[in-house]
């Protein structure tokens, strides 16, 4: 059980799971460059004891595989899988009682701890004197990328009623005036968001507080997606084996076990551009307006470690981090929503893009005709729950001939792919919201979501080689080139570069036309039209990248032979248009210069040698 991150950082090296780096390492995209180089590699956590233009030490990658996480809370992980499964079903312990009190034993033991007074350690410093880590060549300045923003609520004040969330932070850049004021960027649905919309009709600011630190617990439970009456503070306690310590200074709550503290408040009204940032679907979120923190004071302990990660194209830390949640609380989904087996937001897509899921279908077993109906119901439950309700693309089915997996994606894919009735069986919903982050929508948080159902009995065999229609097409249309198959029933043809919509529904009409033209392909029931069709055809990383992070449904959704019937919408093949667009984001590309100096840390005597 450790008090304070330094004590997990010894263990971790104690264990061979972390290495030191003494040499100076440049916080200018040098540290988060060899922070990618190790987690790709499956490494160590890595200590950069030397930061330059700081006193202050950095760790990253302590999270960087589940193994490493598993044994950071070996102590008390099971202790904490009890109560997290007690609360996500509380009559097992009403039938039981005398088999769950160890449980409840445990969670009052967590409950937070107040205290009189700052620790003797702390000390006041300023944001400048911070580890300034800018991750990616085109981000806005330096950002916290683990930090703990905690808010309480304006109603009902209090650390039980108090949400703490990991929303990242600018500290730097921009139009920000160093040391006095900082960014902070949310998405919708968030904690503070609600906290922030109190604060504003009171109109009166939100005092916010930022820990960064402390036991790597208090750093997994801003990320947890924890129970109802279950407090993020409380699940610290729990994961950490020991109680969250806190007191209040100046009215804004201080972690006493925290390595960094930055208190401030968010006034009705105050935003400043924040962004650019290298963002998880693997491009940068851009300039936006978000909420100001006017900074209040900034504390640091003695000997205070600075804890970060790396945000980019998946995998990425923050990949095992959502597989440690998974295997710590279960799938809570199943019990949250009737029906349900199983949701999982496909990594490779950016997370929040694309969603396989398997549900039930058990409205009308009396009818001969298998189709969708129960699914339909489950999956407006599923894109209205949480975060899930930032997927674009949800493809669900059940279960009937054999089991499922949306872990194999290929095999899920295909099963659907399958039995999918293009012209009965795709759903779109349009002008709603979407990932913040994902810029191919109509605007920040606006797009819309296709919803494809498959259920029944087998229809088609998909082709495992590119039909002949599609191997002609350049005859035809020479602009439309080098067709190759991605996975069995999924056909990309690179198409001429995307200049406007208009222009795209012309080329599309003229594709979709020209295939009818050929002939019927029912084994190849989607198209995909790219920039690369060797590149999206190379590996399945890279189709689920492209095609989901580059569309948005309504728009970039065409058919061959498509239809409207009652305002639903048909066809006898998918062209999905995965193109680049003009307003989408650009990709995250290393600074090849500093991909060059880093070398010297993985040569020959170098402290990374073996990685």
């Amino acid at each position: 059980m450790y008090r304070n991150l330094e004590e997990a950082i010894d263990d971790l090296e104690a264990h061979g799971h972390l290495v030191r780096i003494s040499e100076e390492v440049d916080p200018y995209l040098e540290m988060a460059a060899i922070h990618l180089k190790v987690y790709e590699a499956g490494g160590p956590a890595l200590l950069f004891e030397n930061v330059k233009g700081s006193k202050y030490r950095a760790v990253s990658n302590l999270f960087g595989t589940i193994e490493r996480s598993k044994f950071i809370f070996r102590k008390t992980w099971l202790a904490t899988q009890n109560v997290i499964a007690l609360r996500n079903d509380p009559i097992k312990a009403l039938k039981n009682p005398m088999a769950h009190i160890q449980s409840a034993f445990a969670a009052a033991k967590a409950l937070p701890m107040k205290k009189s007074s700052l620790p003797a350690s702390f000390q006041e410093i300023q944001i400048a004197d911070l580890p300034m880590i800018q991750h990616w060549p085109k981000d806005g300045g330096a950002f916290i990328t683990l930090p703990q923003v905690y808010s309480e609520d304006p109603e009902k004040p209090g650390i039980m009623n108090a949400n703490l969330g990991m929303y990242r932070v600018q500290l730097n850049g921009n139009e920000y005036e160093l040391n006095k004021e900082i960014g902070i960027h949310y998405q919708i649905q968030r904690g503070i968001g609600v906290h922030q919309a109190k604060a504003n009709k009171k109109e009166e600011p939100l005092k916010v507080s930022i820990f960064i630190g402390g036991p790597p617990a208090h750093t997994l439970s801003a990320v947890m997606p924890l129970p109802e009456g279950l407090s993020e503070m409380t699940f610290a306690g729990m994961l950490a084996g020991r109680r969250f310590r806190y007191s209040y200074v100046d009215g804004y709550c201080i972690s006493h076990d925290a390595d960094f503290v930055i208190t401030g408040e968010i006034h009705p009204g105050e935003t400043k551009p924040e962004g650019p940032f290298g963002d998880h679907l693997g491009y940068y979120s851009l300039t936006h307006d978000f909420p100001l923190l006017r900074v209040h004071k900034v504390y640091a302990r003695k000997n205070a470690i600075w804890p970060f990660t790396v945000v980019g194209r998946p995998p990425q830390e923050d990949t095992s981090f959502g597989a440690l949640i998974h295997e710590l609380t279960g799938d809570a989904i199943p019990r949250e929503i009737p029906g349900v087996k199983e949701v999982h937001a496909v990594d490779a897509a950016g997370v929040h893009p694309l969603l396989f899921a398997i549900g039930s279908e058990r409205y009308t077993p009396y009818q001969r005709v298998k189709q969708p109906a129960e699914l339909l119901t489950i999956a407006n439950r599923i894109l209205g729950t949480g975060q899930l309700s930032l997927a674009k693309y949800l493809f669900i089915t059940a279960e009937e001939d054999r089991p499922l997996d949306t872990h194999r994606e290929v095999d899920f894919l295909t099963y659907i792919l399958e039995r999918l009735d293009l012209r009965r069986d795709i759903h779109f919903q349009t002008n709603t919201t979407i990932d913040t982050l994902d810029y191919s929508g109509t605007g920040l948080n606006q797009g819309s979501k296709v919803i494809i159902a498959a259920y029944g009995d087998r229809k088609r065999q998909l082709c495992k080689e590119i039909p002949e229609p599609l191997k002609k097409l350049p005859e035809d249309l020479p602009y439309f080139s080098e067709p190759r198959l991605v996975l069995p029933g999924i056909v990309a043809l690179q198409g001429p570069v995307f200049s406007t919509y208009e222009k795209a529904k012309k080329e599309l009409n003229d594709l979709s036309e020209a295939i009818q033209k050929r002939g019927s392909i029912p084994s190849c029931p989607v198209i995909l039209l790219c920039d690369d069709s060797e590149y999206i055809s190379s590996s399945n990383k890279n189709f689920l990248w492209v095609t989901f992070t580059r569309s948005n449904p309504a728009v970039d959704i065409y058919g061959v032979n498509a239809f409207y019937a009652n305002k639903h919408w048909g066809c006898d093949n998918i062209i999905i248009d995965v193109r680049s667009k003009p307003h989408h984001a650009p990709p995250l590309i290393p600074d090849p210069t500093v991909e060059k100096k880093i070398e010297r840390f993985f040569g020959k005597g170098a402290p990374l040698v073996d990685i």
